[in-house]
């Protein structure tokens, strides 16, 4: 285990850096790392020279590049030694690895050919169904709905004319009547998202837009498609107009660069753009297998969140994008960090004697400031946060408004929160002064484009991978989610019985709600 590592166990004994005596120009300038068009800014994080040598040596220590490059080729990193596990390959990387062969790697090489086998047909169903839709309804949960919802909404300035996309994840009725309020079901068609063809909530949506359909009167047939296992319950060709494949080694919450976003997206941006998408993606995927540890943007950024985790002990970071096209990335953010690296076992089934994954969460600036800033400059708990920053804006409309433009005061804002965290402010009133000393990075690039928002999502892919390769967890399973899927059966049946009168199995905490809600 990494704390059991001489590097780990001599940043034990390192001090933290005081931002508030040591935010120096040259700091600046050395804690400074560029790759595939972003910076990283992170002096204001609470490391020395020393303590980052120290990080790169635990990270060799751990063979975190040579892990990276396992899962890049295919090796079934999916397991926990000696357990029933799901013993898969993890290969989200493979679905982008259309640009360049830098792997030989014979399970890595017939995954990338089975995506690109995918895109071509997608490619020829966005084609033949040109002018037929004007809006793609996509029905997913969680890895199904986050990531490609929050790509869709920061690529809006990309779309083509006069199409939309939207999403129905909750099984709450509310949520898909909304959703179809007003649209023209005609020219609608909708997206039916399951690996397994057996996701109860994506079922019961489908099953509401298929009634609606037929009450339009409608074929539903015409209207859905499908994006599930091969030779799933869903891979029907009477119910869907078209089926795409998704496969076991595509973990949910790594699944965007997949048939999971690509058909919503291709339809929504165009084929083209989307695979801009996978361009940046790949781009990143490349840098981080390649690049060394000192150099690795998204393994840098993981070791100091180590350090924030391990050593100084917060338990929390705020990832907060000065881009409101970037507004739901957060809630994407937090399933791939939280699900991937909430575990309090090893890939050998032992417990955790440390912290694994931190609380994510966030919101954009600078809306933020006007909300939840003052808990994080004054209040008693120290939140890392992650900033995300362009230095231009999506749209070409920003007018001169105080003699600066919008983006200006944007990026303003962004860079005085970032010193002003680190820096803080004396005064002789209590009540007005900022302790400082709160570490925070920025992550900068140029816009906001396809290519920038692929590699940016690969960016946070890799950074989470890295930290459980770190931790020695695995990253890629999600069993925490089964025991409340298991309890709802049970809870279910007991609604069914009432309605049916059929004999069920005795469960008395249900009954208890039940009745509360029945009586």
């Amino acid at each position: 285990m990494f704390f059991q590592k001489k590097s780990y166990q001599r940043l034990q004994g390192k001090k933290a850096v005081d931002l508030t005596e040591s935010l120096a120009l040259e700091r600046m300038q050395k804690m400074t790392l560029k790759g595939v068009g972003f910076e990283l800014f992170y002096g204001m994080e609470r490391v020395s020279e020393e303590i980052l040598s120290d990080l790169y040596a635990l990270a060799q220590e751990m063979a975190v590049l040579e892990k990276m490059k396992a899962m890049q080729s295919g090796d079934k990193i999916n397991r926990i030694e000696g357990f029933a596990s799901e013993n898969r390959s993890v290969l989200h990387t493979a679905m982008r690895d259309q640009f360049s062969d830098p792997q030989t790697a014979p399970a890595a090489k017939e995954a990338a050919a089975q995506a690109a086998k995918e895109l071509n047909k997608l490619k020829h169903f966005l084609s033949a169904i040109e002018g037929r839709f004007t809006d793609f309804v996509q029905i997913g949960i969680g890895g199904s709905d986050l990531g490609p919802k929050a790509l869709a909404l920061a690529l809006s300035p990309f779309r083509k004319a006069s199409r939309q996309v939207h999403f129905i994840s909750n099984v709450d009725p509310d949520d898909a009547a909304r959703v179809l309020e007003g649209l023209d079901l005609k020219k609608t068609a909708f997206v039916i998202v399951s690996k397994s063809g057996t996701t109860l909530e994506t079922l019961t949506n489908e099953a509401c837009v298929r009634e609606r359909l037929a009450q339009a009167g409608l074929d539903a047939k015409e209207h859905c498609i499908a994006v599930t296992g091969e030779n799933s319950p869903m891979d029907d060709t009477s119910r869907y107009l078209a089926s795409f494949f998704i496969w076991d080694f595509v973990g949910g919450r790594y699944s965007a660069t997949s048939m999971v976003g690509a058909v919503s997206l291709g339809f929504y941006i165009g084929f083209e753009k989307f695979l801009e998408i996978l361009q940046g993606a790949h781009a990143m995927d490349v840098h981080a297998l390649g690049s060394p540890v000192s150099k690795n943007l998204p393994l840098v950024s993981a070791l100091l969140g180590l350090w924030n985790r391990n050593v100084l002990h917060l338990p929390t970071v705020a990832i907060i994008p000065y881009s409101q096209a970037l507004s739901r990335f957060p809630a994407h953010l937090q399933q791939l960090d939280m699900e991937s690296n909430g575990k309090r076992i090893d890939k050998e089934g032992k417990p955790l004697p440390f912290s694994s994954g931190p609380i994510i969460w966030g919101e954009p600036g600078t809306n933020g400031q006007h909300s939840f800033y003052q808990w994080i400059h004054q209040g008693t708990d120290i939140v890392p946060i992650e900033f995300i920053g362009f230095k231009k804006s999506q749209s070409p409309q920003d007018l001169l408004v105080f003699e600066t433009t919008s983006q200006e005061k944007l990026l303003a804002n962004l860079f005085a929160q970032s010193i002003a965290l680190a820096v803080g402010q004396k005064n002789d009133n209590p009540n007005r002064q900022f302790l400082g000393n709160r570490p925070n990075r920025i992550l900068l690039a140029e816009r906001l484009d396809p290519f920038t928002l692929g590699a940016l999502l690969s960016y946070y892919e890799h950074k989470v991978a890295f930290q459980g390769f770190l931790w020695d967890i695995n990253s890629f399973d999600q069993e925490g989610v089964q025991l409340g899927k298991t309890l709802a059966n049970k809870i279910l049946a007991q609604f069914r019985a009432k309605r049916t009168g059929e004999k069920v199995e005795s469960f008395p905490l249900a009954d208890f709600f039940i009745y509360k809600i029945t009586q």
